[in-house]
């Protein structure tokens, strides 16, 4: 698979002239492509089957990846096979029929409510590490923090005074985002209770620490929040993002506007806090019926 790959990034500099960025965009995408095949057990391309390739796209997503990062992926696949076929290596092009990255979108998994309260009451409260996760849920639910601005959030970043809490997101962008009820008391509980039985160093701002007084790490909230999902007996593949996905959704579905789910979101385009509008079908029939003059 590696020599189809080096032939095919030979084809693009030689025959199409496509720039550096684009040729090492191509190389970098197809490159994982193929390591996620190889880890899979996939021996050749021709064995690759559609479903292979829509795993692959959602695990990049769950990585981290923006709506727009994994479509560019999906080009890059459609490309490849494209051309293996045009020269006769492929013996079907199984990416042929696949959606247009334009108009593709990958909808975020959401919690229900009543998921969402099993997972919440995951943790148990008996344990300090307990209490520490019940306010590490009840905040991600509470805010849509990203799992990358939760484990950077410090004592100073958080105002129980105003409610609120700041943030720095994507391209150091601060924002604001209210503090509920909810999160709010767990949070207080944690901060009052746990955190001094695991510092006692002024100089330690960060939020949610481990039994070693560093800074939870995302690799290990994803982990706990996969642990707890199994224990809530939720069937669904829950990460630290269905809680973010879950925040804007049910926001959304309880009345609030797009713009503002689009502000605490930290959303630099509206068109990525759009998707959430494909997410909750009972809205979308409700708005149906409200402004139709044939319902």
């Amino acid at each position: 698979m590696q020599a189809l790959l080096d032939q095919f990034l030979d084809y693009l500099v030689l025959e199409r002239g496509l720039s550096r960025n684009t040729h090492e965009a191509y190389a970098s995408d197809l490159a994982s492509f193929l390591s996620f095949l190889q880890a899979k057990k996939i021996g050749t391309l021709n064995s690759v089957k559609r479903k292979r390739i829509l795993d692959y796209l959602m695990e990049e997503k769950e990585r981290g990846l923006s709506a727009n990062s994994v479509s560019r992926h999906l080009v890059s696949i459609k490309v490849f096979f494209r051309y293996l076929q045009q020269e006769g290596l492929l013996d079907k092009n199984i990416t042929e029929t696949m959606e247009s990255p334009r108009l593709w979108k990958i909808l975020p998994e959401t919690l229900t409510y009543k998921e969402v309260e099993q997972l919440l009451h995951a943790p148990s409260e008996k344990t300090i590490y307990g209490k520490r996760d019940r306010a590490m849920l009840e905040l991600m639910y509470g805010t849509g923090l990203r799992v990358s601005e939760l484990t950077q959030l410090t004592i100073d970043d958080i105002h129980f005074d105003v409610g609120y809490i700041r943030t720095m997101g994507k391209g150091k962008k601060e924002r604001i985002v209210p503090l509920g009820e909810m999160a709010q008391k767990y949070l207080h509980l944690y901060l009052d209770e746990v955190r001094p039985l695991l510092t006692k160093d002024p100089a330690n701002r960060v939020v949610f620490l481990t039994k070693r007084k560093a800074g939870l790490s995302r690799k290990t909230v994803w982990r706990h929040i996969k642990e707890y999902a199994i224990k809530a007996n939720i069937m669904k593949n829950v990460t630290p993002h269905t809680l973010r996905h879950s925040f804007a959704s049910h926001l959304l579905a309880n009345g609030a506007q797009l713009r503002i789910i689009q502000e605490m979101l930290g959303h630099a385009d509206i068109a990525t806090t759009e998707i959430y509008t494909h997410v909750d079908p009972a809205r979308l029939k409700s708005i149906h019926t409200q402004f139709h003059p044939r319902v």
